[in-house]
């Protein structure tokens, strides 16, 4: 017995919806922005949070590591150009709204 990090495991994907989702509305789009006739964004969004994580450690005494105070987390919300590759992020310390993905 000894110490061990936990392990992940995939969850369930819809492998069919996401390939008909590919063939279907996107491919076509993308060649469109391609063309020039159309601008393509892929959006997405991340929180990270300002704790540590901590794991196992083998150790003679227990070790402490400051930790900041509350629930603090920087919300990233980034746009990448499908044709271009330009990257538009948006950082903020405060709650996603509408507002923040219109930005």
């Amino acid at each position: 017995m000894k110490p061990r990090k936990v392990g992940q495991m995939p969850a369930k994907a819809a492998v069919t919806a996401q390939e008909d989702f590919t063939t279907e509305p996107l491919e076509p789009r993308l060649a469109e922005a391609k063309s020039g006739q159309r601008v393509v964004f892929l959006v997405e969004a991340a929180y990270c949070v300002f704790a540590p994580f901590l794991g196992p450690v083998w150790c003679c005494e227990r070790l402490c590591v400051k930790a900041p105070s509350g629930r603090q987390r920087l919300n990233v919300v980034a746009a990448l150009n499908a044709t271009t590759r330009a990257i538009f992020p948006v950082r903020h310390l405060t709650s996603i709204t509408s507002d923040t993905g219109c930005a």
